[in-house]
């Protein structure tokens, strides 16, 4: 009886001791549980507080390619749209007669020398009407020129040196003419640019006048928005002008080859004629 009470206050004193430390070891694991919970949480909000600002970044580099658009529209508004529409008038004709211009002159370019070589084994041949179909088969005015000395010299009343000589110079004025069509287009629009510009920088100064005599006050807040006219037609149309220019010493420049070409084969065709049995002396 005795063992069996002994037994029973040891198992209830053992019991007894044991309950507090595993409360004591369950209060730990929940304390450790919430600071984990609480890190949790923590570094989510930092989270949150973070992904804006690698939102913002990214939406960052988009604002920055869109800003050169968006500048020349503003600039665009802020020079006075009267004025700068006239200038881009100017821009936009005068790049459509250039454009124009370098087509025309580089379907009229031709190999001259193969050109002529192929005339003249025509030519010695004796077969000039086939000389004829040749060059009015060929564009360019090295092909019109030669078209016109062939037909004279196929001809029975004016196949004489002077005047197939005659006949070539003529032809060559005329194709001259042609190449230089609508350059004066594009030097007016050259010289248009920079004076609308001019006219809407003088227009921006009395602006800026009126500005002042309405506030009473010479302030830069005041002169600012007349100065800002007159310098940003002053820029576009000075920026227009130049791009024209370009493209206009271009087209010279090919006018000048195509010229060059014609006078060569004038000399190659006169040779021809020359040596031609049906040239008359």
């Amino acid at each position: 009886m005795k063992k069996y009470f002994a037994i029973v206050a040891m198992v209830a004193a053992f019991t007894f001791g044991m309950t507090p430390s595993v409360m004591a070891q369950d209060a730990a694991d929940e304390a450790a549980t919430e600071q984990v919970d609480s890190a949790a949480v923590d570094s989510a909000a930092v989270d949150s507080v973070e992904a804006p600002a690698v939102e913002e970044e990214a939406v960052a580099p988009v604002e920055e390619e869109q800003g050169l658009h968006k500048t020349l529209k503003t600039k665009f508004i802020e020079g006075d749209a009267g004025f700068m529409s006239l200038v881009a008038v100017a821009l936009v004709l005068g790049l459509a007669f250039c454009i124009e211009r370098v087509i025309y002159l580089t379907l009229a370019q031709v190999n001259t020398r193969k050109f002529l070589e192929t005339l003249r084994e025509k030519v010695e041949a004796g077969k000039i009407q086939e000389a004829i179909d040749f060059c009015a088969g060929t564009r360019g005015p090295v092909a019109q020129i030669s078209k016109k000395a062939m037909t004279n010299l196929a001809s029975e009343d004016q196949n004489d040196i002077a005047t197939i000589e005659r006949s070539i110079n003529i032809e060559a004025e005329v194709q001259g003419a042609y190449l230089e069509e609508n350059c004066s287009w594009i030097t007016l629009f050259i010289a248009m640019a920079p004076s609308l510009g001019f006219l809407g920088t003088v227009i921006g100064m009395v602006q800026a006048f009126d500005d002042i005599e309405r506030a009473g006050d010479i302030s830069p807040t005041v002169v600012a928005g007349g100065m800002k006219v007159a310098l940003i037609t002053t820029i576009f149309g000075i920026v227009v002008a130049l791009i024209l220019q370009v493209f206009y010493n271009y087209v010279l420049s090919r006018v000048e080859a195509l010229n060059n070409n014609m006078e060569e084969a004038a000399m190659g065709l006169l040779d021809m004629c020359v040596k031609s049995p049906k040239c008359k002396k």
